[in-house]
């Protein structure tokens, strides 16, 4: 797997939400459609995938699961327990425009789905390699969401453009593929911006 590239550019929309600073994405629509374009393009299977092969929600400080640090980077006011739960906080959900304040109630997402990911190149990549991209904080992968609208994320027609520049991002930076559909998906989505 080639390292990610940084960038530099974020999305306005990120200053907006409550919370500590999520990580840097594309600075426009435009920036996001030149990189799709650079997006190589292929259908891939399934076979072989197992979650369990991209060892996720890793320790990454003390006691702190990867969950709970994205509990408190995307959280306002959060509170955590000497064991890194978080007891106490807010959180805005981009997926739908709802603000939480019980940490159950948020799911931690894959922008791009670790099994999207595996179809799409992670299948080739070392377990290290998967660890790394199923834990990335750099790169706008990983976000505290409403747990039941998680797999609707694409439903809200607003958030398309950022949804779309931030599937792209992740996409570019990791070299994975994408397929014609999800391609076409991309365009439509970043089309609204």
């Amino acid at each position: 797997m080639a390292s990610p590239q940084n960038d530099n550019g974020y999305l306005p929309f990120l200053d907006s939400l409550p919370g500590r600073a999520h990580p840097a994405v594309f600075t426009g629509c435009g920036v996001a459609y030149s990189r799709a374009s650079t997006i190589t393009t292929r259908d891939r299977s399934l076979d072989g995938y197992s979650r369990d092969k991209f060892p996720h929600w890793i320790t990454q400080s003390g006691k702190c699961d990867m969950r709970e640090v994205v509990l408190k980077r995307d959280g306002t006011d959060v509170v955590q327990s000497s064991s890194c739960t978080a007891t106490s906080g807010t959180w805005y959900s981009p997926y739908d425009g709802e603000t939480w304040t019980a940490s159950s109630d948020l799911d931690i997402d894959h922008v791009v789905p670790l099994s999207n990911a595996w179809k799409s190149g992670a299948s080739e990549w070392t377990t290290q390699d998967r660890q790394a991209f199923a834990n990335d904080l750099t790169h706008p992968q990983l976000l505290a969401v409403t747990d039941n609208v998680n797999s609707q994320k694409r439903d809200k027609v607003s958030y398309h453009c950022t949804y779309a520049e931030m599937w792209v991002k992740v996409k570019s930076v990791y070299n994975l593929t994408i397929t014609s559909d999800e391609k076409n998906a991309l365009v439509e989505m970043l089309d609204q911006c």
